[in-house]
């Protein structure tokens, strides 16, 4: 007993040199005096997504909007972000991540505090007002602009054409279609017209389909975000389909337009034709 006695003083003395060694003491124990010489050096997304470790000594970066937060590391999140976790009801892909140590328990991932996209006044729209914060940061010591939110919710944006229709070239008797790809916020309205003309060369828009029995419009969202496409569709087409065709978008913002072209030749029975470019272009 006396022998075992004459061990503990060495065993405290090893312990305390363990800790002295350190630039910091474990998580959830004293702090070791603080040798910055000794702190590993960081490289933050931004300068104010850096901040200092339990102990006050050694910087060390806070995660941004959407990384993980937590755990045995105690990444902390960054200005106006919440650590949210993510355990509950994981999916069995997951639990593989997390028993691979990718999410450990008790960890989670960083969200801003504020929901819901914002408009900025380099006129972007923005996932939250953290994402604007964050581009904001980076653009200032860069050199650039501070970025500012101007308003909730995404910005208003004049309907532009992304992709207009196009020319074609069939005969009569085929099925063809225009279309037409507008990008706006609010989604826009997009109506389909045809150019002609009076008797005495006035140009006039004729509403589409209008009476024509062969003609048929249709507008969707898509093909991507914030984008609508709308379509003009003959079948069959006729001489009279022949002509200069208007896609006109328009919302709460602006409006915008843009025109195709129709040119129809006759189908001979008797001689099968091939139209040069015969094929649907659009």
């Amino acid at each position: 007993m006396p022998a075992a006695r004459g061990w503990a003083p060495l065993a405290l003395w090893a312990l305390c040199a363990l800790c002295w060694a350190s630039p910091r003491g474990a998580r959830g124990s004293a702090c070791a005096p603080c040798r910055p010489e000794a702190c590993p050096p960081v490289r933050c997304a931004a300068p104010e997504l850096t901040g200092r470790d339990e102990c006050g000594c050694c910087e060390r970066c806070l995660s941004a909007e959407g990384e993980r937060c937590g755990g045995t590391k105690g990444a902390r999140c960054g200005p106006g972000l919440v650590c949210v976790s993510q355990r509950p009801a994981q999916p069995p892909q997951a639990e593989e991540a997390a028993a691979a140590g990718e999410d450990e328990e008790g960890t989670g991932r960083c969200v801003c505090k504020e929901d819901g996209a914002v408009c900025g006044s380099d006129g972007h729209s923005y996932s939250s007002v953290c994402a604007l914060h964050l581009h904001s940061w980076r653009a200032v010591h860069a050199g650039r602009e501070r970025v500012r939110k101007t308003h909730d919710g995404e910005c208003k944006l004049a309907p532009a054409i992304v992709v207009p229709p196009k020319w074609i070239h069939n005969v009569t008797g085929a099925q063809v279609y225009l279309s037409c790809e507008v990008k706006a916020v609010p989604t826009p309205i997009i109506t389909w017209k045809k150019v002609t003309e009076s008797p005495k060369g006035v140009k006039l828009l004729e509403d589409l389909p209008g009476d024509r029995v062969n003609m048929a419009i249709q507008v969707r969202g898509g093909p991507s975000k914030h984008e609508s496409t709308g379509w003009v569709l003959i079948n069959p087409l006729t001489k009279e389909d022949e002509g200069v065709y208007q896609c006109h978008a328009t919302n709460m913002v602006g409006e915008t337009q843009a025109e195709g072209n129709i040119k129809v030749l006759e189908h001979s029975k008797n001689k099968k034709s091939h139209f040069p470019g015969s094929e649907d272009r659009n």
